[in-house]
């Protein structure tokens, strides 16, 4: 599989050139999944459902603390960049909303969010709702929510918030690859997000980048590699180490990440997820490789004063740690993407709907939407 775009720090703003992939022209219509795929979805819901709130001082003992600061830097940027005060988010694979906080230092004016794993949505609104012990937050937030239970990658949401949108921002956090074991998923995960944006709304993410995980599978003397604190391991049916541009999706691998992720995940060539994304009306405004985001970011002020009070390179002051080599080298494995979907927006329009939201959350206002296919 042809690389999409040059990790080179010079280039990465570019993005992948146009792809020649051509994709199955009855794949708008036949949103279809197979049992497997339907069992690895399960698995990864299963996973990040028993994964439970962490007290801060078991947060701040994990082997990964730095990664997990850095990535929170990354996604804080991000918010900051593209999110305006009283935007409309729809927040793709939401978790158990790590990134509530972020949204409400962005003023945003409605919020909903989605995901998988039952138990993660569960926590979201406990978080959501000032309830959770482990972030010691008991200030309420200041934006409306609605929470919702269900595999974004296959439902039809713009059925389920019809009423809602559009949306001003869309944010799908280290998640888009578990759309990419099929194209009917990768299709219904573009698909979701364009129908629910407005003319010239803004879709964020971040995701493995394939060029960096191909390229050390390569290099590696096995199916496998990694360090002290992750491994990434391909089925024998890769052997060759080879993979055929006209199937670009279900390139499965298994990813451990110490105190975070231990489930099957997807390569996702970015130059065929921006071919396919320009079908659904997105323009691709960058893509950096992590290490290449930090190094752009960390030349502007205010982002490095942000780096600083959340400790992933230590605060500056007494506490010098900053990430591992081991920590960096995970870090690498990743890219954050940014798309517009095309259009001009309606500057007299301002959606109405925020009273579809509420302030606080029980457990009876968690939708359950996986039967709305």
């Amino acid at each position: 599989m042809k690389r999409g775009y040059s990790e080179s720090p010079s280039s990465s703003s570019h993005g992948p050139p146009q792809s020649k992939f051509k994709h199955n022209p009855e794949g708008d219509t036949h949103f279809l999944e197979d049992e497997s795929t339907k069992i690895f979805a399960r698995k990864v819901a299963d996973h990040y459902s028993a994964r439970t709130n962490q007290t801060l001082e078991e947060r701040e003992a994990s082997p990964i603390i730095h990664l997990k600061k850095l990535n929170n830097w990354i996604k804080s940027v991000l918010i900051q960049l593209y999110a305006k005060r009283g935007d409309a988010v729809l927040d793709l694979a939401c978790g158990k909303g790590g990134d509530l906080i972020k949204w409400d230092k962005a003023k945003i004016g409605y919020y909903v969010g989605i995901d998988i794993a039952d138990g993660s949505i569960e926590d979201c609104r406990t978080r959501y709702n000032g309830e959770a012990d482990h972030h010691q937050r008991r200030k309420k937030f200041s934006f409306p929510a609605r929470l919702m239970c269900g595999d974004c990658f296959e439902v039809r949401l713009d059925r389920v918030l019809a009423d809602d949108a559009p949306f001003d921002v869309c944010s799908c956090q280290f998640a888009m690859h578990y759309s990419w074991s099929t194209e009917a998923r990768a299709r219904r995960a573009l698909a979701n997000v364009s129908a629910l944006l407005r003319p010239g709304g803004i879709f964020i993410g971040t995701m493995p980048d394939a060029n960096v995980i191909i390229k050390k599978l390569r290099e590696a003397e096995g199916l496998a590699f990694g360090n002290s604190v992750y491994w990434i391991r391909f089925d024998e049916e890769f052997s060759e180490k080879k993979f055929k541009s006209s199937n670009p999706f279900g390139i499965k691998y298994k990813f451990h990440l110490e105190d975070a992720v231990d489930c099957p995940e997807w390569i996702v060539p970015f130059h065929v997820f921006k071919a396919l994304a320009e079908e659904y009306d997105f323009e691709l405004v960058f893509v950096k490789n992590n290490h290449v985001f930090v190094e752009e970011y960390m030349k502007k002020p205010e982002f490095v004063e942000l780096m600083r009070r959340l400790g992933a390179l230590g605060d500056g002051n007494q506490d010098q740690s900053t990430l591992s080599p081991d920590e960096w080298e995970v870090a690498y494995l990743y890219l954050a993407f940014v798309l517009r979907k095309r259009g001009q927006p309606d500057q007299t329009r301002r959606n109405p709907r925020r009273d579809k939201g509420k302030m606080h959350l029980t457990k009876d206002d968690i939708e359950n939407v996986n039967g709305a296919v």
